[in-house]
């Protein structure tokens, strides 16, 4: 029988009070970003306030389920690891294209169910590029995708993007006072309060928000209690061919932006990712994405923000996350304890993800500590691949002029970024491009001469 000591961390079933916390903790993490996909389709359409409600209740109820299906798995579907999922912002272009130009979203489901089937054929093909990701890529790859992050935390802490009073120095001001209240629990609490730190931020920063009127409750009145999402609710989904297309383009950058995330977590949490676990995960995704198209929401993914909240908590149980799917679920099914929930500040938000975020980037410096990067292209690597995935985040419009499937793939700095370091490492550690090209293979941790082991592998094998 095992004993504690025999399970991984990862497995490990914190005690229901803890479970509870540190789950609402990651809901919190990621709710903003969650609604934000339904909010911004659903507005672009012109949909009534009561169907967009919809939208969002229907989203946060696959949020939800999808989450499970990635923590908690069953056959060969789920990553089991600690993995919240919620909708991509890859996908937003593409459907606001489609629904505005006379499909509406029938049409866009239709091209959202294909996608998730694509996304579960194409799965184990992308287990079978695990090798093209070593330390050199997975690193530079996490590294951008906290700094990729750290805007969207930027633009809550000022207030939220479009808000009347963006930038104000009330807003900040409540945004540092809730980064200094998670690094105060986080640095001098307990080691059980350190652990929900955000939660704790968030809930001081709340408590601080409604006296000085930075909250608005009206929403939760107008919520109703119950609300069920059921299959089609918006019409039959309907097949054209150039929506197909284009959210066949979402579905290869959602798994290479899930690749990296899966990649990032299993780094955090000590278990680490193989070709196998890596298939299932992103077939979780597909079958999530599916789901999607039939219950009236979107494409999913799994959600960066929430392995920043990993890495600093060190909280690694899935169970825990599996916890924050079944809160998901619930509010998407009482629209009113949603309400409740969106109504916390955007402020309070972006003073906990700053710190979140930037936990994200410095793991995959982490990450870059392990590389060589004497006597070799590997600094090249690396500044090329973050200047690029830097460029859609610094510039949103650098694109623009470009057809719709490049700012598909590109305006995503996490798939533009991913993309250029396996590129660049295979150009200068893999090809046999000059002299010195296998030790650059060598420190990389990619096999040379196509075949051999890593030199990551051997490593771990004489341990």
């Amino acid at each position: 029988m095992a004993t504690t000591a025999d399970v991984h961390p990862v497995d490990e079933i914190p005690p229901v009070r803890q479970l509870a916390a540190f789950g609402l903790q990651h809901v919190l993490a990621m709710y903003a970003g969650a609604v934000a996909v339904p909010l911004i389709v659903g507005g672009a359409l012109k949909l009534s306030p009561a169907d967009l409600a919809y939208l969002i209740t229907a989203d946060l109820l696959v949020c939800g389920i999808a989450t499970l299906i990635q923590c908690v798995g069953f056959w060969r579907f789920g990553v089991r690891l600690p993995i919240m999922q919620g909708c991509t912002f890859a996908a937003v272009s593409p459907m606001v294209l489609i629904g505005t130009t006379g499909g509406g979203l029938p049409a866009i489901y239709g091209s959202v169910i294909v996608a998730g089937l694509a996304i579960m054929l194409l799965a184990p093909v992308f287990g079978r590029l695990l090798r093209f990701f070593p330390p050199l890529v997975t690193g530079t790859v996490i590294l951008i995708i906290g700094v990729s992050l750290l805007p969207v935390a930027g633009n809550w802490a000022a207030g939220g993007a479009g808000a009347k009073d963006f930038g104000e120095p009330k807003n900040l001001a409540l945004a540092a006072f809730v980064l200094a209240v998670v690094l105060g629990v986080q640095r001098f609490a307990p080691a059980f309060l350190s652990r929900i730190a955000v939660l704790l931020g968030i809930a001081v920063g709340l408590a601080v928000a409604v006296p000085f009127g930075f909250t608005d409750f009206g929403g939760v009145g107008d919520a109703d209690w119950v609300g069920v999402s059921t299959p089609f609710h918006f019409g039959a989904p309907e097949f054209r061919v150039s929506a197909i297309m284009s959210m066949l383009v979402v579905a290869l950058v959602t798994m290479t932006e899930t690749t990296g995330d899966l990649i990032a977590v299993g780094e955090l949490t000590g278990r680490k990712v193989e070709p196998r676990p890596l298939a299932d995960g992103l077939r979780a995704d597909g079958l999530s994405t599916v789901l999607g198209g039939v219950f009236n929401t979107f494409p999913y993914t799994a959600y960066a923000q929430n392995v920043g909240l990993v890495g600093m908590t060190r909280v690694r149980s899935r169970w825990v996350v599996a916890a924050a799917g079944g809160i998901l679920v619930l509010l998407g099914l009482l629209p009113k304890l949603g309400a409740v929930v969106a109504a916390i500040p955007a402020p309070v938000l972006g003073g906990a993800g700053l710190v979140m975020f930037g936990t994200v980037a410095a793991s995959g410096v982490r990450t870059l500590a392990r590389v060589d990067f004497k006597g070799n292209d590997n600094l090249t690597v690396v500044a090329v691949s973050v200047a690029i995935g830097m460029l859609p985040v610094g510039v949103p419009t650098v694109y623009a002029k470009f057809p719709d499937w490049f700012q598909t793939v590109m305006n995503s700095g996490i798939s533009a970024g991913c993309l250029s370091a396996i590129v660049l490492n295979l150009l200068f550690n893999h090809l046999p491009v000059k002299g010195g090209s296998a030790a650059g293979a060598e420190s990389a941790g990619l096999p040379v001469g196509g075949g051999e082991e890593t030199v990551e592998q051997s490593r771990e094998e004489s341990v």
